[in-house]
């Protein structure tokens, strides 16, 4: 998801946008229809009167019939009027009281009489016509208007028709803007696995493209610098091993056993540290991640166990056969291999448990807690007192490595147990 946030939020925008515009345009068509409903009911009223004076013998048939003529209308047998009031779609009904006056004369005095009578209009569409009918007290009659015909929403939906088609071609120039985007996150992600040679260059003057071109020029400085810095480690270490042989041969020209061992544990020293270094070297550099293999952990351990040259029963591992991991085999033994000599150098009894807790390496020894957070152990050329015994470049080199493997180097304290664990890096 997180990966294409982007995208979703893009996509998320459309549909808004689509649903808000085709909201907005049904509550314009209900409204345009309602209105168009009202506008044409208002015709019924004349459609009563003229009715009603039909009903009150103040007319003929032919006068009335004459007079919805006049109007574009006519009159709808009573079969006719059955079927459509089955049928047909109510529009709007309305109902009304109409009061008829009669004048009396008698010898001694004329008086008024009012009849009331009730009247109620349903205006219908079926198969593309309006009809009026109308329900009195005394008859009914169904009477079609010619010039109306059914609300027709064509204007409005060619308009919605060409809103919507504009919104859906904007958001697909827009993702069509995105897609260098995508491409150069497939690239970078490249770079990242450690392929160098990966271009970030991109044709056009748009934003993406400046960044893009930016990125490009910010690699080839990255390569320039990696290459310089890989060209003076490796020309400085070789320069440095050959003074430190030399050295060692001119040792053992010494008389002095006491200065002979001296010098000896020198030289092995500053050895120790070129091979430390170049071990670093290697770990940082990112074409190491290309040499990863599938192999199992005990094989793994007896390769450490075999380049720390300790003996067997200073060692003891808890490891299932069963259990594998990707890896690259010479970094990861010697990350093993570290430990072990930590544990040799620091631990009182010389001995070592190799176990696994919780699908996680650990490394036990019996010891006194580490004074500092492990944090100021994995530092390089670290040690809690000037002494010859430090643990200079080994614990760096370890979590260097599990960093590399995605891993991370903890601590743990327990009963005069310490207890390194390769823990996973969440």
């Amino acid at each position: 998801m997180k990966r294409h946030a982007v995208l979703l939020t893009v996509l998320f925008a459309l549909s808004v946008t689509l649903i808000s515009v085709s909201y907005i345009f049904w509550e314009f068509f209900q409204l345009n229809y309602k209105r168009y409903v009202n506008n044409i009911f208002n015709k019924h009223s004349i459609i009563t009167q003229l009715f009603h004076e039909y009903q009150q013998n103040r007319s003929s048939l032919a006068i009335f019939e004459a007079n919805l003529a006049i109007y574009n209308m006519s009159t709808i047998s009573e079969k006719s009027s059955k079927e459509i009031l089955k049928k047909g779609k109510i529009l709007k009904e309305d109902g009304e009281k109409q009061i008829d006056s009669t004048i009396f004369f008698s010898k001694d005095m004329i008086y008024r009489q009012n009849v009331t009578s009730h009247m109620r209009t349903t205006m219908l569409q079926y198969k593309r016509s309006i009809y009026f009918y109308i329900n009195s007290d005394t008859g009914t009659i169904m009477i079609i208007d010619n010039s109306l015909k059914p609300y027709k929403p064509w204007s409005l939906i060619s308009a919605y028709v060409s809103i919507i088609s504009i919104i859906i071609i904007s958001f697909m120039l827009i993702l069509q803007r995105l897609r260098p985007l995508i491409r150069l996150f497939q690239r970078i992600a490249l770079f990242g696995e450690g392929n160098l040679n990966v271009s970030f260059k991109v044709k056009g003057s748009d934003e993406i493209a400046v960044i893009a071109n930016e990125l490009e020029t910010a690699r080839i400085k990255i390569n320039s610098i990696l290459e310089a810095r890989t060209l003076f480690l490796r020309n400085i270490m070789h320069e440095l091993k050959t003074p430190i042989a030399k050295g060692t041969i001119a040792t053992q020209m010494l008389d002095s056993q006491k200065q002979r061992d001296r010098f000896t544990s020198i030289f092995g020293r500053l050895e120790t540290i070129v091979n430390d270094f170049a071990m670093i070297e290697e770990v940082t550099s990112l074409t190491c991640k290309q040499e990863f293999s599938e192999y199992r952990l005990v094989d793994i351990i007896d390769g450490a166990i075999d380049m720390s040259m300790v003996d067997g029963v200073h060692v003891s591992v808890d490891v299932s056969a069963s259990v594998k991991m990707n890896a690259n085999y010479r970094l990861y033994t010697t990350a093993i291999k570290n430990m072990i000599d930590n544990a040799m150098k620091y631990s009182p009894d010389k001995h070592i448990n190799i176990v696994m807790k919780e699908e996680e390496l650990c490394f036990e020894s019996n010891g006194e807690k580490l004074k500092h957070p492990l944090s100021f152990y994995i530092e390089p050329f670290s040690k809690e007192s000037p002494s010859k015994n430090s643990f200079g470049l080994g614990l760096y080199l370890v979590d260097s490595i599990l960093k590399a493997h995605k891993q991370v180097l903890a601590y743990e304290y327990e009963e005069g147990v310490n207890r390194f664990i390769f823990a996973k890096d969440v």
